[in-house]
């Protein structure tokens, strides 16, 4: 884990580019069949176009999403991951992640592109559902990474859970 007190003269250099709602930036890269970044779930607050290839995005504290990184080179995929991470607040203490700036809390990550695949399959049966996969129980999230490190099949994600998960959250101050 990283303190992110180390990186705050990064963060001000950024956020004086990037409104302040944002607390976790994430930079993205598309490069055609070379280097492809993206975001699969999750809102953003700010954007901020660097190139035509390049941009970054600014997420509030506590907000979850998916980060996929994918590479290539001229004899097929070097690299293949997917990380569910929620955002950290100013002050909290984050793992960090490439490509986002303080880091955040990983609630999942997944390498080697079958698994990622099968994860992609997984966010997408989320959303089949109704229901908005960055809007999921930070403890499904965990519990997928878990089961997969194991070997064993997840339990899905039901709009029962959900609902529970909803009202817990109200609940809590």
């Amino acid at each position: 884990m990283t303190d992110t007190g180390a990186s705050t003269a990064r963060r001000d250099r950024l956020s004086n580019d990037v409104p302040a709602p944002a607390s976790t930036f994430v930079e993205l890269t598309w490069l055609e069949r070379r280097i492809e970044t993206w975001i699969r779930f999750g809102h953003h607050t700010s954007e901020k176009i660097i190139d035509r290839h390049r941009r970054i995005l600014g997420f509030p504290a506590g907000a979850a999403f998916a980060f996929v990184r994918w590479a290539s080179n001229d004899f097929g995929t070097i690299v293949s991951r997917l990380d569910i991470v929620r955002a950290v607040g100013a002050g909290e203490p984050c793992q960090t992640v490439p490509f986002v700036r303080p880091g955040g809390d990983i609630l999942l990550k997944i390498a080697g592109w079958p698994k990622v695949e099968r994860m992609l399959q997984m966010i997408d049966a989320v959303d089949a559902r109704g229901i908005d996969p960055a809007d999921v129980s930070p403890d499904h999230w965990r519990h997928v990474h878990n089961r997969l490190a194991a070997g064993q099949e997840p339990r899905a994600y039901t709009i029962e859970q959900h609902r529970a998960f909803l009202l817990r959250r109200r609940a809590q101050p």
